[in-house]
């Protein structure tokens, strides 16, 4: 039975619906919880084919990224078993990060990373539940922020409403198939990659002023290390890009 307490670091009791990595599904959340029209979320379809890639109005602000667990495994356990426990709080902090202890929330915590910091935080809806939120919780510690995640019903609610627009049918069982995580370029000029489930969030380094998230160095410093680590059989990659809308767009994603 699920509990109505958050368990401690990343272990979990509560469980959401997982959300797919689905432009739908993030266009849903931001309006739920307040993010602008003027930012789209767009399917990545190829990293490697200039074409389609040409079709992403720039700059991309954040990217939502998923792979399969296994190659997630072999990618990043051995650094995070390295890493310290972040305890960063406040404004001075380069970027803001959510220890995730909501089950099958990884989805919600990597939006949360791609519209919070860097350059999407700007859309933010003035007295909107996420401005309200971040309010509350930017001031905190990581484990006094993820009680406030953890018991926040605007966030349970959005949630809800997202992960029934996904093509999966709705469980609310262990989810272990696909992680997710969210590679931002922060205020700061770098390229951060912010994932609930490690012990903090990791400067993967500089890019210049006219380098994005969607920049090949960026992709070279975040997505293709994950690639790498990938086998014949790791099909399941998914990115989704949070941008400027699309000019003369008519849809909502």
């Amino acid at each position: 039975m699920a509990s109505s307490e958050p368990g401690d670091g990343v272990a979990t009791k509560k469980m959401f619906i997982p959300l797919e990595n689905n432009p739908i599904v993030f266009s849903k959340l931001s309006a739920a919880l307040g993010i602008e029209k003027t930012i789209q979320y767009h399917d990545v379809y190829s990293i490697d084919d200039l074409d389609l890639l040409s079709f992403i109005p720039r700059p991309v602000y954040a990217v939502l990224f998923t792979c399969p667990a296994q190659v997630y495994k072999r990618a990043r356990d051995a650094e995070n078993a390295e890493m310290a426990e972040y305890s960063g709080a406040g404004v001075e902090e380069p970027v803001i990060w959510f220890r995730q202890t909501i089950g099958n929330a990884c989805g919600l915590i990597a939006w949360l990373h791609g519209v919070s910091n860097g350059g999407a935080q700007k859309f933010i809806t003035p007295g909107s539940a996420l401005e309200q939120l971040l309010k509350q919780i930017i001031p905190l510690f990581p484990t006094e922020r993820a009680e406030v995640l953890y018991r926040s019903q605007e966030l349970e609610t959005g949630h809800g409403a997202a992960a029934e627009l996904g093509d999966t049918p709705p469980t609310t069982e262990e989810h272990v198939g696909n992680h997710y995580i969210c590679f931002v370029k922060g205020g700061d000029g770098h390229l951060w990659e912010l994932n609930g489930g490690m012990k903090g969030p990791v400067d993967r380094g500089p890019l210049t002023e006219h380098e994005d998230a969607l920049s090949e160095r960026a992709l070279q410093l975040g997505v293709r290390s994950f690639m790498r680590h990938a086998g014949s059989q790791d099909l399941d990659f998914s990115m989704v890009a949070i941008a400027p809308v699309l000019p003369d767009s008519t849809t909502d994603t």
